[in-house]
């Protein structure tokens, strides 16, 4: 397809447990779409709010672009999130229950359009964590042995 993947959100697999995922369309000014088009842009410490039943990207990391001058952006604005009313409310009554949260998995480019993978998400204690790099190795291990067996 014709996707090309900006920036990911690797911590968030490692941190949450992901139910639904969710593509949402970003509101970008001009020379934001260039910086993102340049890949410099980091949304590691993002999460998305919903105020006023609108969905905001916070604390997103979307670099000036050197050649905007006095025209350039905020570097951590919040910028709006574009989705349908009914995603929006489904979110909302996600989040709205204990410990759930909306993280940005990542920002890519489709047919040209910044787009932003979304996802409810549970947050992870540290047994959890532990529990789920025991089994990625012992995964490894099964696969090693196994390719060890064809050569």
């Amino acid at each position: 397809m014709n996707e090309k993947t900006i920036a990911t959100n690797r911590k968030a697999r490692h941190d949450y447990f992901i139910y639904d995922t969710y593509e949402a369309g970003l509101v970008l000014s001009g020379s934001e779409i260039k910086s993102v088009r340049a890949g410099h842009v980091s949304i590691k410490e993002a999460y998305i709010r919903i105020e006023n039943h609108e969905a905001w990207l916070v604390d997103a990391y979307i670099a000036p672009y050197d050649q905007a001058s006095h025209f350039n952006h905020e570097p951590r604005r919040k910028r709006k999130l574009l989705l349908h009313r009914k995603e929006i409310n489904k979110l909302w009554d996600k989040v709205r229950q204990k410990s759930m949260t909306i993280v940005p998995l990542r920002l890519y480019l489709k047919y040209g359009r910044a787009k932003l993978e979304i996802a409810v998400a549970k947050g992870k204690k540290q047994y959890d964590k532990r529990q789920t790099l025991a089994k990625r190795d012992a995964q490894r291990e099964i696969e090693r042995q196994f390719s060890r067996r064809r050569d």
